[in-house]
């Protein structure tokens, strides 16, 4: 079987989403992971923090240089994800649909390289 990440993205406007809303949106996540568990498709997956805390390493040219923050002003940024060993692209779709339902927000397909 091959892995697929599940990216989910957020935007700038995602703040706006009220409290009975985002409760009911990990209430929904909570059960997509169980199912996905269940299946013995997860590998592994999760949010994460805010964009604010992202730190940048840049080794590059001998020094290593770190900067707090994001490395790049957007309006989408990666929020969580999760990787699913999945038989083909189909049903990785089918489950990045049902995923994209559970957190309210695009759910971005793609496979993992192959060894």
């Amino acid at each position: 079987m091959t892995q697929y990440m599940l990216a989910v993205h957020h935007r700038e406007t995602d703040a706006e989403i009220d409290e009975a809303t985002v409760q009911q949106m990990f209430a929904d996540v909570d059960a997509f992971n169980k199912k996905v568990t269940a299946a013995g498709i997860w590998v592994f997956g999760g949010g994460l923090e805010p964009r604010e805390t992202a730190t940048v390493v840049d080794g590059r040219g001998g020094k290593r240089v770190v900067t707090d923050g994001p490395f790049i002003e957007a309006k989408e940024w990666l929020g969580g994800f999760w990787v699913l060993e999945c038989p083909d692209l189909d049903a990785a779709l089918a489950l990045a649909e049902e995923a994209s339902r559970a957190c309210q927000g695009e759910v971005e397909v793609r496979p993992f390289q192959a060894e």
